[in-house]
C-alpha cells in the first residue's frame, strides 16, 4: 500500500442557508497522520462527508494525488483508495471477524457474477488471494483468536479494532478516522494509538483523524487543523496549534453545539 496526498481548496458546504464549511483549504501529505479538531458543530464530520463523497460541496475542489474527487459518489471515491472508520461501529453482528473483514475487499473483486456462480478456477484463485490478504491484516492487528467469532459478541474495544481492520482490508491510500477512540478505556486507547502508528509506518497509508481526545491527537498527529463554525482558524504542528489564541478561544467559549 502507498499513501496518497489529499488537497482541498476553497471547500464550501451549506444546508438551508447554514454554512457548514466556509472556504476550507487543507492538505494531507502523503504517508502522514494528520488531525482535524474543533468544538462540536465545527464542521469536522461535514468535511469527512465531502472527502468520502457522501456530500457534494457547493464550491471548491478536492483532489487525491491530482485526481478530482469533488463530484464523485462514495463507491467511486472508495475505488480511488479512500476508506473510512466510522465513530459508530457498523459491523455485521452475525458475521465472523473474518467475514466482516472480507467485506472490505468487495470493491477489489474482479470476477464476473457468472464466474462466482459457477465457481470457476479464476473465481477460486481470487477468493484465495483475498482471504490471504485478510489473514495478514488479522495477524497485523492481533485478532487471530477472534477470527471465527461473530462480531456482535466481541468486547467493544475489539470491535473497534475489527472496524479498523476492515478499513485496512480495502487497501486504502487515504484512511479517514472518525473518533477511533470513542468509547474506549485508557488501555484500549493506548492500543489503538499503537495500531494506528503501525498502519502509518509499516503500511504507509495516509491518515486524517477526527478526535475529541486532545491528548491522543497531540501524541499522534504530525500536523493539526482546527475548525470552528466551518472556518479553518489554525493549522500547524500540535505545539503551534495548542498555543494559538484563536484555538484557545474556540474551545473555552464553546457551547452545546452539534457537529
Amino acid at each position: 500500500m502507498k499513501g496518497a496526498e489529499l488537497e482541498l481548496r476553497g471547500v464550501e458546504l451549506s444546508f438551508a442557508g447554514v454554512r457548514a464549511l466556509r472556504g476550507v483549504d487543507l492538505t494531507v501529505a502523503r504517508g502522514s497522520l494528520q488531525a482535524v479538531i474543533g468544538p462540536n458543530g465545527a464542521g469536522k464530520t461535514s468535511l469527512f462527508n465531502c472527502i468520502s463523497g457522501l456530500y457534494r460541496p457547493q464550491s471548491g475542489t478536492l483532489h487525491l494525488d491530482g485526481r478530482d474527487l469533488t463530484r464523485l459518489p462514495p463507491h467511486r471515491s472508495a475505488g480511488l483508495g479512500i476508506a473510512r472508520m466510522f465513530q459508530n461501529i457498523v459491523l455485521f453482528e452475525q458475521l465472523t471477524v473474518l467475514e466482516n473483514m472480507l467485506l472490505g475487499r468487495h470493491h477489489l473483486f474482479e470476477s464476473r457474477w457468472w464466474q462466482d456462480l459457477l465457481w470457476t478456477r479464476a473465481a477460486r484463485r481470487a477468493e484465495v488471494r483475498h482471504r490471504e490478504r485478510v489473514e495478514q491484516v488479522i495477524d497485523f492487528l492481533h485478532l487471530e483468536r477472534y477470527r471465527k467469532t461473530p462480531a456482535g459478541i466481541l468486547p467493544y474495544g475489539v470491535q473497534k479494532r475489527v472496524e479498523l481492520g476492515r478499513a485496512v482490508c480495502m487497501e486504502p491510500r487515504l484512511l479517514l478516522l472518525d473518533e477511533p477512540t470513542a468509547g474506549l478505556n485508557q488501555e484500549e486507547t493506548e492500543d489503538m494509538a499503537r495500531y494506528l502508528l503501525d498502519v502509518k509506518e509499516e503500511l504507509g497509508i495516509s491518515m486524517l483523524l477526527i478526535e475529541h481526545d486532545l491528548g491522543f491527537v497531540m501524541d499522534l498527529a504530525e500536523r493539526v487543523a482546527v475548525l470552528d463554525f466551518g472556518l479553518l482558524i489554525a493549522e500547524g504542528t500540535p505545539v503551534e496549534v495548542a498555543d494559538d489564541p484563536a484555538v484557545v478561544e474556540a474551545y473555552t467559549g464553546m457551547g452545546d453545539r452539534d457537529d
